[in-house]
């Protein structure tokens, strides 16, 4: 079957690189739009003269500017937008493109999260809108009748697990951990390479079509308490332990401003609410990625932590 012609907005970005790179790794024709800005930046530059010798076409134009948008939509198949969380709304005349355009096969929209729809955490949204925009453009882009697959991988692995889930720390604790509530409630977390391998299988599958890629791969979930165990046996030392109880992790969240609470915002969602496992994937709606692409060689979190040691 002939591959998909493939634009990706963001391909700056850690993910939107990630993903062209994947794109361009299964030998999709792959278009990246960058903004005129993106030329004249040192690291940017040097990450699109990078795509370009692998075989991208850059193109020039923004989520902003409508003329670039509708000539960067016309030559594609696909549009995967992997745009940073403050740019969430942005994606709306990029929308209005794409059904103007209407030949569009797949929209993959930036949400590459927990599922926005699933998130129980109000609190989470508190003058920050982290999950309430990314569902307003799911509901858009489902009002507009656009053809779509929602990538929910929960958390990236660089997210919480360098620390062991220890907020405040850059590498795992070598002498004593904090454990968040009970400790056996399970997050989801998968390596960001990962993330854009399992997307780009799916762009051309018709069972991903209009439904949300779920990445809950075996070895990827895990409680605070399995982790500490699987770092105490990596390390051979037991840790000292103290916990800190549901009442008093919401407390600090509340009486600390984003960003500096982000890192407990996170944590009370997937480790004490369970955002990410407490539901089970409906088959109407949604679909687990390793499942589906058993091929799909994932880095597992015992593999990560393993590079810590």
């Amino acid at each position: 079957m002939e591959k998909s012609k493939i634009l990706i907005i963001g391909a700056t970005g850690r993910l939107g690189y990630l993903l062209t790179k994947a794109s361009l790794d299964f030998s999709h024709p792959t278009f990246a739009l960058a903004r005129e800005s993106a030329f004249s930046d040192p690291i940017k530059s040097r990450k699109l003269q990078s795509l370009t010798d692998s075989g991208a076409t850059i193109l020039k134009g923004s989520l902003q500017d409508e003329v670039s948008l509708v000539e960067a939509v016309k030559q594609v198949d696909v549009v995967i937008s992997a745009v940073s969380a403050k740019q969430i709304l942005d994606q709306k005349l990029l929308i209005q493109v794409i059904k103007q355009v209407g030949s569009i096969k797949r929209f993959v929209p930036s949400e590459f999260g927990s599922d926005p729809d699933k998130v129980r955490i109000s609190i989470l949204d508190a003058g920050y809108n982290f999950y309430k925009h990314k569902v307003e453009i799911r509901r858009l882009v489902e009002a507009e009748g656009i053809p779509y697959t929602c990538i929910s991988c929960n958390f990236f692995m660089s997210l919480l697990i360098p620390s062991l889930v220890q907020p405040g720390l850059k590498v795992p604790p070598r002498d004593k951990v904090t454990i968040f509530g009970d400790g056996n409630t399970k997050g989801v977390f998968v390596e960001e390479s990962d993330v854009a391998a399992f997307t780009i299988n799916a762009v051309d599958d018709p069972r991903t079509l209009c439904k949300v890629l779920y990445l809950r791969p075996p070895g990827n979930v895990y409680s605070i308490s399995e982790l500490i165990d699987l770092w105490e046996t990596k390390t051979g030392k037991k840790l000292e332990k103290s916990h800190v109880s549901e009442e008093d992790l919401l407390k600090n969240i509340k009486e600390t401003t984003f960003p500096d609470n982000f890192e407990k915002l996170f944590i009370y969602s997937a480790f004490i609410l369970g955002d990410h496992t407490y539901f089970n994937i409906d088959s109407r709606s949604g679909v687990e990625g390793s499942e589906l692409y058993p091929h799909v060689k994932y880095t597992t979190i015992s593999e990560f932590l393993g590079t810590l040691v």
